[in-house]
């Protein structure tokens, strides 16, 4: 048996001659975009951020005078888009070339999430995912669930009701119920529901190992065959843990939703729907049962801690600024007649609280580099040469935050995009163009999650006051601006006062909570 030493050494050589391999091939007469000067071999590994790395890449780009940065991780090269117009350029003109994902072996293949297609290469099998995704959740398709979001929102504010003070955990039952019910049909338990605990234990792992840099054996994949046993392959043991946790998020209300099927209980949602599509026997063979459950198990993942960090980054930031707070209550309080709450149907008639919603994804974007894209040919750009299997950053935060496009823009300013008391996303750019991805890798559940978060926002504004806490002094307490940096940025649990408007709306809640099946 080779001692861990060989095994690192054999490793190690092997590593460096295919890293001397895949850096002696044909080499561009252009130049590759400017960037911070790396180390032999392994270039740009030492100065790679670990938290907050969207800001680091908007530093370097300013210190560089450039809004496309090269980086070198090892053999790995690293092209970051810093502005709205070159990810337009690349991304959407060029997706073509741009759609790709990079392998990321410790995700994929040590992690077991190779049925998300969120992280699938592109080509043929992605295709068919995004297909049957999008047949049930293009903006028409949409509307059918509309009233199960319904529902799990008016529990969310019986739950505010009962208990005021555990925000983070109300928003993560409200998001989770939203898509569980939606994809399998599955009502879930208020407390410690089983298949809510394995499936957020399972996405807070992807969170922190999908960040590009995270882990060496991205960057050098012959790493995934470091035995656990190595010093230093402790990231192996890891791999195994998560990887179980990912299995059951994907298979057991995928089972769960089969049983009911074959003893007549199963309810008309996503996977339901999909499989009757597959015994029908219809011409579309993007209806396989493998896709059906990878892409129930993908909803999960890309619907539930963005809906949390959307909603409860917009609630902070009413807490802080109650002039905005009273402004939107006044809104509301205009349109939405006495004895009801907020509906889909009132949209129209509430554009300030549309563009809280809009200013909340923008002010604390959820997925500030979004996920990385992989260039699968060699391409130039501005005179730059770009290699192939680039893995390209569009920095969402940079684009978010430029003060050309939005003044001020780390000051929350949903008036920014109003005009005349109507919503305006001409004056000042729409979000959507950064917060929700880019080309052929644009989120595809994009209305359904807007639709979540607009009513979750407008619900709580009509029913509750959200204030500063108070000291033993009577004085306000300033909410710290606390994050979670992983691939989904969270805030923390910040301090805060939340209490009903009236008795009336106190009991309307209670009201509308008993007749919620109604809302089926």
């Amino acid at each position: 048996m080779l001692t861990a030493y060989k095994v690192v050494g054999t490793l190690a050589t092997l590593g460096f001659l295919w890293i001397v391999r895949r850096r002696s091939g044909k080499k561009s007469r252009l130049p590759l975009p400017p960037g911070p000067p790396g180390l032999p071999l392994i270039g740009n590994l030492k100065d790679m951020p670990t938290s907050l790395e969207w800001e680091r890449y908007h530093e370097w780009c300013k210190e560089y005078n450039t809004d496309i940065l090269h980086l070198r991780v090892a053999n790995t090269t690293l092209i970051v888009l810093d502005t709205a117009e070159a990810a337009n350029d690349l991304l959407e003109k060029r997706s073509s070339l741009y759609s790709g994902r990079a392998r990321l072996p410790m995700v994929n293949e040590l992690m077991g999430w190779t049925f998300n297609f969120g992280f699938m290469n592109y080509g043929d099998y992605w295709r068919k995912h995004r297909r049957i995704f999008h047949q049930s959740f293009h903006p028409a398709a949409a509307r059918q669930f509309h009233p199960h979001i319904s529902k799990a929102t008016r529990k969310m504010l019986n739950r505010f009701l009962e208990d005021p003070g555990d925000m983070m955990e109300i928003l993560r039952h409200l998001a989770a119920e939203t898509v569980l019910k939606i994809a399998y049909g599955i009502e879930i338990q208020d407390k410690d529901d089983p298949y809510v605990r394995v499936a957020e234990a399972a996405v807070h792992t992807l969170q922190t190992a999908a960040i590009p840099g995270t882990y060496l054996v991205d960057t050098v994949p012959l790493l995934k065959y470091i035995p656990a046993w190595v010093p230093g392959a402790g990231f192996q043991t890891k791999a195994k843990e998560w990887r179980v946790l990912a299995r059951k998020m994907v298979e057991d209300p995928y089972r769960t939703v089969k049983a009911a099927i074959l003893n007549g209980t199963a309810v008309t949602f996503f996977v339901s729907l999909s499989l009757q599509k597959m015994e029908d026997g219809t011409t579309d063979e993007a209806y396989q049962e493998d896709i059906i459950k990878s892409t129930a198990g993908t909803m999960y993942t890309a619907g539930t801690d963005t809906t949390v960090a959307a909603i409860s980054s917009c609630l902070l930031a009413l807490t802080k600024h109650p002039e905005i707070l009273k402004k939107a209550q006044k809104e509301l309080d205009s349109v939405i007649q006495a004895g009801s709450l907020p509906d889909f149907d009132d949209e129209p008639s509430l554009p300030y609280i549309t563009a809280i919603a809009r200013e909340a994804l923008r002010w604390r974007d959820v997925v500030p580099i979004a996920i990385p894209h992989m260039l699968t040919v060699d391409d130039e750009y501005r005179g730059y040469h770009l290699p192939a299997g680039s893995v390209v950053i569009p920095n969402a935060w940079a684009m978010l935050h430029d003060e050309k496009v939005y003044p001020e823009p780390f000051r929350f300013n949903p008036d920014r995009f109003m005009k005349d008391g109507k919503l305006d996303l001409k004056t000042q750019r729409d979000p959507n163009h950064a917060c929700f991805g880019f080309g052929r890798r644009i989120c595809p559940g994009r209305f359904m999650a807007f639709s979540a978060v607009w009513l979750a926002i407008a619900s709580i504004l009509y029913v509750f006051d959200i204030e500063k806490k108070k000291d033993e002094c009577g004085n306000d307490i300033e909410p710290l601006e606390e994050y979670i940096s992983t691939l989904v940025v969270r805030v923390l649990p910040f301090q805060y006062a939340l209490r009903p408007r009236s008795g009336e709306i106190e009991e309307l809640i209670k009201r509308v909570l008993r007749n919620s099946d109604n809302l089926y």
